[in-house]
């Protein structure tokens, strides 16, 4: 946490779920960037809770792929393979191609308005460079999920929620400062979503899914190329500011 942060403070609801929501939103803002260290201790700290739900909420955020522990080493916020990353894009791509094909064949009219209004917001908060990156990502997250939702097919909501698909997504394109989209860039692929076509939207989506897949390789490993150690050793987290 750099010294520029302001202290965690718990919001309201039980201490783990504080404690999750809060280092939750750092890993995910890049506050916590690939390969910080997690001391128990300091965060327990921070939150001004003790170890107990610090420890919980860390063993929520391992099972959704957020944090990884290593015998004798510690817990850090996990640093993802090339081949964990293209996993990952292997699982979304299919899970969102059916996705978008039972939306082309079962959305309604309301819900298409919807989804290409969410497409027209989406486009011009990665277009604006002074957005706020994690707003724009929780977004991005949104409109992916009410594509789903409006399937009206609830079990490839859970499988999309199980996966952690697109958390996971976001902490990619977090990590890699991810924005620089082409023009129209959700707007065609919702456009393509509305035609009612389940062929041409499944197509599209696979496309979307393997351009994020490639860009997000592509930068992490520059990223990996210009500062290997970033990478290879866990960082530290300076201790809370008076």
């Amino acid at each position: 946490m750099s010294a520029k942060q302001k202290p965690l403070k718990p919001s309201q609801g039980s201490l783990t779920q504080q404690a999750y929501d809060l280092i939750r939103a750092s890993i995910l803002k890049g506050d916590l960037p690939l390969g910080a260290a997690l001391s128990r201790r300091k965060l327990a700290a921070q939150l001004g809770m003790s170890f107990l739900p610090v420890s919980e909420a860390l063993q929520r955020l391992e099972g959704e792929g957020l944090v990884e522990s290593r015998p004798r080493v510690g817990t850090r916020v996990k640093v993802p393979s090339a081949q964990d990353i293209r996993g990952h894009y292997v699982v979304r791509e299919a899970l969102e191609s059916q996705s978008a094909r039972l939306f082309a064949e079962k959305a309604s009219s309301q819900e298409r308005l919807e989804l290409q209004d969410m497409a027209i917001k989406l486009d011009t908060m990665y277009a604006d460079p002074e957005k706020d990156l994690f707003e724009t990502f929780s977004f991005h997250e949104h409109l992916h999920r009410r594509i789903a939702e409006c399937t009206g097919c609830p079990a490839l909501c859970v499988a999309i929620e199980k996966n952690h698909i697109l958390i996971l997504n976001w902490l990619y394109n977090s990590a890699t400062h991810f924005r620089d989209l082409p023009p129209r860039w959700h707007q065609d692929l919702i456009e393509a979503l509305a035609t009612g076509e389940p062929t041409a939207a499944d197509a599209k989506m696979r496309h979307h899914v393997r351009y994020g897949m490639e860009e997000v390789l592509r930068r992490l490993e520059a990223s990996i190329s210009l500062d290997p150690s970033r990478f290879n050793t866990f960082s530290r987290i300076p201790a809370k500011r008076a």
